[in-house]
């Protein structure tokens, strides 16, 4: 089992910028894929990004390229989001996951999620 904790989020006016961090216990973490996603209300859950398990490989979604970075720490089982330029609708509900597999990731369908954290960004 891997346990998923998400911090970091808040309130933030646009063009600010937020560091999100997702803390692993439990099994291996550094031998997974991770992914962090978003959900608004009344939306579905959506990948921003994700990133392979040493790092060497890193996917952005379209809306948030080169305003997010994805990074991880496999010293310290954690994954980071830096959320740059941030706009009003990059306010959501901002989740990670972990699975072995990369492909269940981002079909939404990894082994662990955590229990997300708030993002709002106001304008």
């Amino acid at each position: 089992q891997v346990q998923l904790v998400e911090s970091g989020g808040g309130l933030v006016q646009a063009g600010g910028s937020l560091r999100l961090s997702c803390a692993a216990s439990g099994r291996t973490f550094s031998s997974m894929y991770v992914g962090w996603f978003r959900q608004a209300p009344g939306s579905v859950r959506d990948i921003v990004a994700g990133i392979t398990w040493d790092g060497a490989y890193t996917d952005y979604a379209d809306s948030v390229k080169g305003r997010f970075i994805i990074s991880r720490d496999n010293s310290k089982n954690t994954v980071y989001l830096q959320m740059n330029s941030l706009k009003p609708e990059d306010t959501a509900v901002y989740y990670c996951a972990a699975d072995d597999a990369p492909d269940r990731v981002r079909l939404r369908v990894p082994d662990y999620w955590g229990q997300g954290t708030q993002v709002t960004v106001s304008s």
